[in-house]
């Protein structure tokens, strides 16, 4: 990720999970700006979903989405991405698709873009 960094302190998640989400079937995500010139991400997958085998392949599947498509995405926003039970047999496209149309829908694109 060039232009981002990773989320990893809790206050900051805990932060974000009280502004509104926005849902789909695959995900759910939080957005919130901050004061900076790079976002923020942060992924969150529940032990619900599996053994810890599964959870970080949906993990490292939604960072490489995030990865491919971060010259999209405006900069300077904490994002947070809860993955739900649907994201395990979900191909790439589906979650790509998915990751996407919440990021528009949160107003976090680019506007030449959208």
């Amino acid at each position: 990720m060039k232009y981002s960094c990773s989320l990893k302190l809790n206050h900051i998640f805990r932060r974000l999970y009280h502004s509104s989400g926005i849902a789909n079937g695959f995900l759910v995500l939080y957005c919130r700006p901050n004061r900076t010139q790079t976002n923020r991400v942060g992924i969150t997958v529940s032990k619900k979903l599996g053994h810890a085998v599964v959870r970080n392949r949906v993990r490292r599947r939604l960072r490489e989405v995030y990865r491919l498509n971060e010259e999209l995405f405006c900069p300077g926003w904490d994002i947070v991405v809860v993955a739900r039970s649907r994201c395990v047999e979900a191909s790439f496209q589906s979650l790509s698709k998915a990751y996407l149309a919440l990021a528009a829908k949160a107003g976090i694109l680019k506007e030449a873009d959208q």
